[in-house]
């Protein structure tokens, strides 16, 4: 998909007429808007502007520019089926949305989401761009992270939240998981008082099976548009049957080996 297509799938607000001035009803400012060139920004010079800036800020293998373009591409293909979608917005805020990766990275205390939507504001205003345009896209990229509790509000915001949430469904969540806890020297699973393997469901320290029972297996729910909804339903099948898959392969290798170690113990 080149840019032009990417832009006329991103459906732009509908203009209206009022008052004899082009109007657009804008979702996050809840009134209409009017439709000035400064409020409808994205073009190929604001796209690459945009993606430039996010190329320099990636460094995560799972949380890569593949990541980045396939929340992009998975946000355009959903705004296709949702009403009164800031384009622009959308856009802005799905290159941008894990800038912020990095700094967590240094310091896991710090929230990318949070980190990520300050840097987003303050690079947009840096270049020109409209207070409330950037106060838009910082609201979107505030709300996007699965472990915080402050929800998505704005269509945009929860187009890019379900987004996200895709690229952690099915074969590709689980390839990108364990690519994030393999680059944070994080185990597969972890091994219960008696030695057997936990499933990761009451685990405290992380671990792929952890990350599986809390985040990957409950994803499913938690979607805000029926188009996630619907892809996230075909690809659950083959989550749930990789981590089945894994989990009884590795206790069989535990009984097992564990009772023959036993034996020649004695």
């Amino acid at each position: 998909m080149n840019i032009q297509e990417m832009m006329n799938a991103a459906q732009p607000p509908v203009v209206y007429s009022r008052e004899g001035k082009d109007c657009y009803y804008d979702p996050y400012r809840q009134k209409f808007a009017e439709a000035t060139p400064e409020e409808i920004v994205m073009d190929k010079n604001t796209y690459s502007l945009l993606e430039n800036y996010m190329l320099a800020c990636m460094k995560d293998s799972a949380h890569d520019k593949d990541h980045i373009y396939r929340v992009l591409y998975n946000a355009l293909d959903i705004a296709k089926t949702e009403s009164h979608v800031n384009g622009d917005v959308l856009i802005a805020a799905c290159l941008l949305h894990d800038i912020g990766r990095s700094t967590q990275a240094k310091d896991p205390k710090i929230s990318h989401a949070q980190a990520g939507a300050k840097m987003a504001y303050d690079f947009l205003i840096e270049h020109n761009f409209e207070k409330e345009f950037a106060l838009h896209v910082e609201s979107c990229i505030m709300t996007h992270s699965y472990r915080k509790k402050n929800p998505p509000q704005t269509p945009e915001a929860k187009i890019l939240f379900d987004a996200d949430k895709l690229d952690v469904t099915g074969a590709i969540g689980i390839a990108r998981t364990l690519m994030y806890k393999g680059d944070a020297c994080e185990p597969m699973y972890s091994l219960r008082s008696d030695g057997t393997v936990s499933d990761g469901t009451e685990d405290q320290e992380p671990s792929f099976f952890q990350e599986y029972k809390f985040k990957l297996e409950n994803i499913y729910s938690r979607f805000y548009t029926q188009r996630a909804r619907d892809i996230a339903r075909q690809r659950q099948e083959t989550a749930a049957w990789f981590y089945n898959k894994l989990y009884n392969e590795v206790t069989a290798s535990y009984e097992n080996g564990q009772k023959i170690l036993e034996e020649k113990l004695l």
